[in-house]
């Protein structure tokens, strides 16, 4: 599309099948999505960690939650990296990319557990975290790439899931920090494990098809980011995460203080209440695929947000519950919205435009924490300051629905016509099920 205003919306597609369909893949598809699900689990646990460790941390260095929020804020600032990064992996490749971050996120991150002091703690996740931000981003460009058009978000799902364990291990790693004051340094040096699937990926995982040929064909001069498209995808990020940052960094921090639970107690409630989110990413990855992506992010997404902001006002089963309906609405939404990010670029400049977005998410979750931040250091409560946050939530719906088109059934190059390489395959279109 082409238009004079960055608000116009896009065209969408014909209504899709209402049939469901199984996701088929070929032997390199399972073999990049097996690798490619290795690789989640490190940039996870790198991403997870301050969150889960910040409330520890902070006590042991005596913050007040205003400057815990105003530290996760400065570590999400750090996406600031990953922009020339994720521009060089369109340039020399996802792989290359890939294995350096999956050596490097792990190693920057494990010196926050030898950090003397709070900033020093920040500066170290606030150059690891790019990283872990950085493979995040190549992760979904690899399986955008190479899945088929029928099996994209489902695939973004299965991923969701193995990034679900990186998560779980740092989860579980919790109690670590109930040993000592010190203690929650353990979970940080914890991070150098991860080196073994750096080494997996190093040795087993390829490039892309569909970056070769277009590398090999020189299109980054004849290709370029529609901006309207661009500037609506980030603007959902932005309102998106300015409540998702917030209720993640403060959860932890509701439950110990407001709820009185121990560090044991929080593992299982997390546990309990967002492991049944899994249920909601693989139906969700199937029904994008088979459905479409639109309505079923426009749905799910405001309304995980409101339940999960019902957890912060309640106690008991209701916060249990509204805690775990809330995990699995978003489930619901994360794979047709996280594969958005790739399918609306060319090749050459989906990385960089990816990171843009992500780039977009991290601002409005900095803008949640510091504002989160302020606001209870007020006094207002939990459920008070969260049930503004959901706003943004209820926005970014509304966006989904009015601006971005509809992208299940279609190729990567009908979605991007300029990216059409003459002779040549358009990666997983033409591959045969074995």
């Amino acid at each position: 599309m082409r238009g004079d205003s960055l608000f116009i919306t896009f065209q969408y597609a014909p209504a899709v099948s209402r049939k469901p369909r199984t996701p088929v893949l070929t032997a390199r598809q399972r073999t990049i999505l097996w690798l490619l699900a290795l690789a989640c689990v490190p940039a996870t646990y790198a991403n997870t960690l301050f969150t889960q460790t910040v409330a520890y941390a902070a006590e042991d260095f005596g913050i007040s939650e205003q400057g815990q929020g105003i530290g996760a804020a400065i570590i999400r600032w750090g996406v600031l990296i990953s922009l020339p990064l994720a521009a060089l992996a369109d340039r020399i490749g996802r792989r290359q990319l890939i294995i350096f971050c999956a050596f490097g996120a792990p190693i920057i991150t494990a010196l926050g557990g030898l950090a003397p002091s709070f900033t020093i703690l920040v500066a170290t996740q606030t150059l690891g975290r790019p990283l872990a931000l950085v493979l995040t981003i190549l992760i979904g460009i690899v399986a955008t790439e190479e899945m088929s058009s029928e099996s994209r978000a489902w695939a973004i799902s299965v991923l969701a899931l193995a990034a679900g364990f990186g998560a779980a291990v740092a989860l579980g790693a919790l109690p670590l920090a109930d040993l000592g004051r010190e203690s929650w340094r353990f979970i940080y040096a914890l991070s150098l494990i991860w080196l073994v699937l750096a080494v997996i990926l190093q040795r087993r995982l390829p490039e892309t098809t569909r970056f070769i040929e277009r590398h090999d064909k020189q299109l980054e001069t004849t290709t370029h980011i529609d901006r309207s498209r661009l500037f609506t995808q980030s603007l959902v990020a932005i309102f998106g995460n300015i409540f998702i940052a917030a209720s993640s960094v403060f959860q932890i921090r509701y439950l110990r203080d407001v709820r009185d639970y121990s560090a044991v107690d929080i593992t299982a409630f997390t546990l309990i209440t967002g492991t049944p989110a899994s249920i909601g990413l693989l139906i969700g990855g199937r029904v994008a695929d088979s459905r479409g992506r639109r309505l079923l992010s426009a749905i799910t997404f405001p309304l995980g947000a409101i339940l999960l902001t019902l957890a912060f006002s309640t106690s008991g089963q209701s916060m249990w519950l509204a805690s775990l309906s809330g995990g699995i609405c978003l489930g619901l939404a994360y794979p047709a919205m996280a594969v958005y990010r790739g399918e609306m670029f060319p090749t050459l400049h989906r990385s960089f435009a990816s990171s843009v977005i992500m780039t977009a998410s991290l601002i409005g979750g900095s803008v949640g924490l510091i504002g989160a931040g302020v606001f209870l250091n007020r006094d207002f409560s939990y459920g008070q300051v969260m049930a503004w946050l959901t706003l943004g939530p209820i926005i970014a719906g509304v966006l989904v629905y009015t601006t971005f088109p509809e992208s299940a059934h279609r190729e990567l190059e009908e979605l991007n016509p300029q990216d059409v390489v003459d002779g040549a395959s358009t990666g997983a279109k033409d591959s045969q099920p074995n």
